[in-house]
């Protein structure tokens, strides 16, 4: 089984844990890694593509694959404001999803949020859940949409509100089991393990993973 796989977020806590986890894969031959800017990344695998998502249809003829990997998203803080964090976490997703599925790719395995609901009074949320319906109707063989709850791990970029979470996280970690074990806070190795443990199954065409099965999988 030898695959190409396409990455967009790559340089976020998940997307670093999924590409250094692909260069070890054997199932997977060529990384094709979708960036604003040259990145770290250093493997005999990986394709580097500098990449303008706000006139990706100049670059469509990149986007051939077996599967993409979506770790794309930001905050509405970082992002600046609301209209800023939906071009980012809903059209660039939605847009880069639309061309990879003109040009045969036949999954895509996408990290939403714990949450998601198109219908939620929740903006973030909101976004998160209209693109999970909005990916649907574009009618991939797969797509995988794995729910994590509050990521762990060493993020670049500072976010102070994240910080405190991940106190309260680890303090109470301990209530987190039976049907609160969706709510724990799961590292973002395991969510890139089971994102790439996923992609090779054969899965009814749209799988939703909540943050309790991700722990299972990633475990």
């Amino acid at each position: 089984m030898s695959k190409t796989a396409i990455v967009i977020g790559a340089t976020g806590l998940v997307g670093t844990e999924l590409v250094n986890q692909l260069t070890s894969d054997d199932d997977f031959i060529v990384i094709k890694l979708f960036v604003r800017k040259v990145t770290p990344f250093n493997h005999p695998k990986i394709e580097e593509y500098i990449f303008d998502f706000n006139a990706m249809h100049l670059s469509a003829e990149l986007i051939i694959g077996d599967v993409v990997f979506c770790c794309l998203g930001t905050t509405i803080k970082t992002a600046g404001s609301k209209e800023s964090f939906s071009k980012i976490d809903f059209s660039y997703v939605f847009n880069f999803a639309q061309l990879a599925k003109r040009n045969g790719v036949h999954s895509f395995a996408l990290v939403s949020s714990l949450g998601a609901n198109a219908n939620s009074s929740n903006f973030y949320l909101k976004v998160k859940g209209e693109l999970e319906t909005n990916l649907t109707r574009l009618k991939f063989k797969n797509l995988i949409i794995v729910r994590p709850s509050m990521l762990l791990g060493n993020r670049t970029e500072f976010r102070l509100g994240e910080l405190i979470g991940k106190k309260i996280m680890s303090l109470l970690s301990f209530i987190f089991i039976g049907k609160l074990k969706k709510y724990k806070g799961i590292e973002a190795n395991k969510v890139a393990k089971a994102m790439r443990i996923l992609s090779k199954n054969e899965l009814k065409e749209v799988a939703i993973f909540e943050n309790d099965r991700l722990l299972e999988i990633g475990g």
